[in-house]
């Protein structure tokens, strides 16, 4: 197979100093990790701001209309704004060798070129045509509950969220939560304070995590915890399309 190729631009610098090998060690242990800052308050506030612009949206979700927790989000058109487009490209080819890793240890298929390009054809191809990415606003008393964002057979086994408010000063509470499930064992919890700019990686729905007998998979589910102040808006990367 053919080497990926990584795009180039200003977006795509701060995410190629990340420290990849950490970051990927970290998300073998945790099926998350802090990458840094990838954005200026500025291009946070900026993005922040769309959610007031409907044009950008195909469709908006009320949470707790749906009993998945409370606070809305809100699903991007295909025409993303140009530094949502160029983030989703450059963490495509960053995140592909660890897709590829972990489907060789629970011996899954890897169907994921080294395009993005090529992938989401092949999400549409299987009648996954909507886009997936995120924008999310929470106030006060709002929450997500634990869950996956699988949207179909085609499912890319990694994504993003980064945070577009300070927590502390524009928000209290709202943490990331993943829970994971343990073999013979109770659950495991952990929250992670996103920081604005910062982005989280973790796993869509599990990770490879090794026994005695090998490599098994350890299902996995994310969350926000209830945000007691203020207003925190995020944006999800998501890396495969929805039915």
């Amino acid at each position: 197979m053919s080497q990926t190729p990584h795009p180039a631009g200003p977006v795509v610098d701060s995410i190629a100093q990340c420290d990849w090998a950490a970051l990927t060690d970290e998300l073998g242990e945790y099926g998350s990790a802090l990458t840094g800052r990838l954005l200026t308050a500025a291009e946070c506030r900026e993005i922040a701001a769309l959610y007031h612009e409907p044009g950008h949206f195909r469709t908006t979700v009320d949470m707790a209309r749906h009993r998945f927790g409370s606070g809305q989000y809100r699903y991007f058109t295909h025409d993303l704004p140009k530094v949502v487009r160029e983030l989703r490209e450059a963490f495509y080819p960053r995140l592909l060798p660890i897709a590829r890793d972990w489907a060789a240890k629970l011996g899954r298929p890897a169907p994921w070129p080294d395009t993005l390009q090529e992938w989401i054809a092949m999400c549409h191809e299987a009648g996954q045509s909507k886009s997936a990415q995120i924008l999310l606003r929470y106030g006060p008393g709002d929450w997500n509950a634990l869950h996956r964002d699988v949207f179909g057979e085609m499912v890319f086994p990694l994504q993003v969220v980064i945070g577009l408010d300070a927590p502390g000063s524009d928000f209290t509470g709202g943490e990331f939560l993943m829970t994971e499930q343990r073999p013979r064992a109770q659950s495991r919890g952990s929250s992670t304070t996103l920081f604005q700019g910062h982005g989280l990686v973790f796993t869509t729905r599990d990770r490879p995590v090794a026994t005695k007998r090998g490599w098994a998979n350890g299902p996995m589910r994310h969350g926000v915890s209830t945000v007691r102040s203020g207003r925190r808006h995020t944006l999800g990367l998501v890396f495969h399309d929805a039915a």
